[in-house]
C-alpha cells in the first residue's frame, strides 16, 4: 500500500507527498511552494523521486525550482502548458511509472480549468489538481463548461473506491453551496457536519471517495433531475442537456463566490 501525505500550503493549498513503506522515497505532487515540502521530507526522512504537476497555476508549480536545486529529479506534468523544469510532457494515455514507489499512474487529459489540466489516476488514488474538488470543481479560467462537463464525466467513470486528492482545501464552502443547489439532500447535510468538525480540529476533509462524490458533489449530478430543476431555476428557462445543466450550476457558484 502506498501512503499518501498532505502537505498544506499557502492558505489552502494541499501538496501530497506519496510514498510507500520500506522505502525513502517518495513522488511530490503540485509543489506550489518548497519549504513545507522540505519540512516534510526531513520529518518524514524522505528523498524525493519524481514530480507530478496537474496544471501550470503558480500555486502548483512555484516550488519547482527550489525543490530541482535539491533534488535533480524528472518532472511530469502537462505537455501543452508551460510548466518549470518539465523534463517528461504527458497527453492523455500516457502512463507514469515510479519503479522507486512501486506506482504505474495513467494519465488523463481533463480541460476545463486550464486547457492542457491533466489528472493521475493509479493505486485506487486520483490526483487531480483543481479539476474535480472535493464536493465541486475548479473555475473555467481556460476551458468551457463543455470542456469541464466532459472532463468531470470522464473522472466520474473511474471506480467508485478511487480516493480524490484535490489540489484544496475547499470541502466546507463546497458542501454549503450544494446544500443550496439540492435543499433535500440528507448526505449532503451529514457531509457539511462531518467536514466542519475535521475542520474544527485541523484536519484535512481530503480526499473523498469518488462514490461519496458521486453522492454529493452538483457538478457530478447534472443529470440528476433535482440539480436539473434547481439550475432550470436559476436560469430561468429549459436546459436539454447534461452539459447546459453543469454550465448554469458552475455560474451559479461564480455568481454567489463573488
Amino acid at each position: 500500500m502506498i501512503t499518501i501525505q498532505a502537505v498544506p500550503a499557502f492558505k489552502d493549498n494541499y501538496i501530497w507527498l506519496i510514498s510507500r513503506p520500506g522505502t525513502p522515497y517518495a513522488a511530490i505532487v503540485d509543489p506550489g511552494d518548497a519549504q513545507p515540502v522540505f519540512d516534510a521530507l526531513d520529518r518524514l526522512d524522505l528523498i524525493p523521486c519524481a514530480i507530478l504537476v496537474t496544471h501550470h497555476h503558480w500555486d502548483h508549480t512555484n516550488g519547482i525550482a527550489a525543490l530541482l536545486g535539491r533534488y535533480p529529479v524528472p518532472v511530469y506534468g502537462p505537455a501543452t502548458e508551460n510548466i518549470p523544469g518539465l523534463t517528461h510532457g504527458l497527453r492523455h494515455g500516457d502512463r507514469v511509472s515510479l519503479p522507486e514507489i512501486d506506482v504505474i499512474f495513467d494519465v488523463l487529459h481533463v480541460p476545463g480549468h486550464t486547457l492542457g489540466a491533466i489528472a493521475f489516476y493509479g493505486n485506487d488514488a486520483l490526483f487531480c489538481g483543481d479539476t474535480l474538488f472535493t464536493a465541486g470543481c475548479g473555475r473555467l479560467f481556460e476551458g468551457t463548461a463543455a470542456q469541464m462537463h466532459a472532463s468531470l464525466a470522464k473522472l466520474a467513470a473511474l471506480p467508485d473506491e478511487t480516493q480524490v486528492y484535490c489540489g484544496h482545501e475547499y470541502t466546507v464552502a463546497n458542501l454549503r453551496f450544494a446544500e443550496v443547489v439540492e435543499p433535500v439532500n440528507r448526505e449532503i447535510q451529514v457531509r457539511l457536519v462531518d467536514a466542519q468538525a475535521l475542520r474544527a480540529k485541523g484536519i484535512p476533509t481530503v480526499p473523498a471517495s469518488l462514490a461519496e462524490e458521486k453522492r454529493t458533489n452538483p457538478f457530478l449530478r447534472s443529470e440528476m433531475p433535482v440539480v436539473v430543476a434547481a439550475a432550470e431555476r436559476f436560469t430561468a428557462q429549459r436546459l436539454e442537456t447534461g452539459a447546459e445543466v453543469f454550465a448554469a450550476v458552475r455560474r451559479w457558484k461564480d455568481v454567489l463566490d463573488g
